[in-house]
């Protein structure tokens, strides 16, 4: 008795519906998602088990490199701009149309009052490479640190407040920060951390 042979019949699967859900996807992500701000010195934050958030936006960043120098990093160009007309009325400085939209295009702030205007005629890259050497003056007889933190919270008054540092950080370098806002009454802040393993017993 001869077997009976079923005739074989090639699988399709139409795939369309499925790459046009990965391509809906990966353009959701890529407008959706908060991108890092560049930074002019590489901090590699403490390790914490807070769990609470910084918000991701109306936030003021304080960065602390290791030998104390600072920069400040503004997330609304409108804040910027205003923040800049104070410093120009407080310094009797002029900057020019150009010069303005260099320190909105500039999210980093690191270099002295008398500096600012050289500074801002130079191109993005050129500024990059003079926030790596330079930074916010902080020493109790030159504290412009504080001057930009009054001009901010003049400016905006709900701005949130965060400082980072590196883990290997002095604390005496933290400590003066943290004195300069206790001075301005800018009792609420945040430290960035990085988020570790809560330790076993508790």
């Amino acid at each position: 008795m001869s077997k009976v042979k079923v005739k074989k019949h090639d699988t399709f699967i139409d795939m369309t519906a499925m790459s046009d859900v990965t391509v809906l996807l990966l353009t959701f992500f890529m407008l959706t998602a908060t991108f890092l701000p560049k930074e002019p010195v590489r901090v590699i934050a403490p390790s914490s088990v807070m769990e609470i958030k910084i918000p991701d936006a109306n936030v003021l960043t304080i960065l602390v490199r290791n030998d104390g120098q600072c920069y400040l990093n503004f997330d609304r160009p409108n804040d910027r701009r205003n923040v800049l007309k104070l410093v120009g009325e407080s310094h009797n400085l002029t900057f020019t149309p150009k010069q303005v939209l260099s320190f909105v295009n500039q999210p980093i702030i690191g270099v002295p009052f008398s500096q600012l205007p050289n500074f801002l005629d130079l191109g993005l890259q050129d500024q990059d490479d003079v926030l790596k050497v330079s930074g916010i003056p902080i020493d109790s007889a030159n504290n412009q640190l504080r001057s930009w933190i009054q001009y901010a919270t003049t400016v905006n008054p709900d701005l949130r407040l965060a400082i980072k540092a590196d883990q290997d950080i002095p604390y005496i370098k933290i400590k003066r920060v943290i004195e300069t806002l206790q001075d301005l009454r800018q009792n609420r802040f945040s430290l960035i951390t990085v988020l570790r393993g809560m330790p076993e017993g508790f």
